[in-house]
């Protein structure tokens, strides 16, 4: 497994095109969100999308997959974001915030389970930067929680991920909070898990 280590969630551009590279060849990276460190992939890569469904034990039939967006322009092009959906994505991100929407058809057929996405815009450069230089979102998950430092030390993060990924992106101590998922797909927003953004706040 290859090392990129980023200074304070902030790499330069030529680490962050070096990282969408490897995303692009379809490669599986661990990068620090502002939540969990998670486990990423090219978004349009539905082999990407597969292989981060089984390391992660997910059935895209039964989950909600998330993709990680440069901004709410960039959502808007692989989401069918309502009114309800844009004014939480413009009020509360970047940030800790998911908001399920339907698929648009611009995703690949993993998907399409469900026909949901989860949107995340997070208030992290590294993030940003690499979906930047992608020119469209990653396919996100994060990591599993294990107790102790394994949840937080980008070392022993690196260590539990050995064999399943091929890129660590290393940055800063990660976190066991999770984002705020809202789901605006019905007749009204429904809060699926409450996180780091209280409900209240959102709703």
């Amino acid at each position: 497994m290859e090392t990129i280590r980023i200074w304070n969630d902030a790499p330069s551009e030529k680490q962050a095109r070096e990282i969408a590279a490897h995303l692009e060849s379809g490669r599986i990276a661990v990068m620090p969100t502002d939540t969990t460190y998670a486990i990423v992939g090219d978004a349009l890569n539905p082999k990407s999308v597969e292989r981060i469904c089984r390391i992660k034990g997910i059935n895209p039939d039964k989950s909600t997959l998330s993709i990680l967006c440069a901004d709410i322009s960039m959502a808007a092009d692989f989401a069918k974001i309502n009114d309800a959906g844009f004014r939480m994505l413009k009020d509360f991100t970047p940030g800790p915030l998911t908001v399920i929407c339907r698929a648009a058809s611009t995703l690949p057929r993993a998907f399409k389970g469900r026909k949901t996405v989860g949107i995340r815009i997070p208030n992290s450069m590294a993030c940003r930067m690499v979906a930047e230089q992608l020119g469209h979102p990653l396919v996100s998950t994060s990591i599993k929680i294990e107790t102790g430092d394994y949840a937080i030390n980008p070392g022993l993060i690196a260590e539990a991920h050995e064999n399943d990924v091929d890129l660590m992106v290393e940055g800063e101590d990660g976190r066991t909070e999770l984002s705020t998922v809202i789901d605006v797909t019905g007749n009204a927003p429904e809060l699926i898990r409450e996180g780091l953004i209280p409900a209240d706040d959102i709703l």
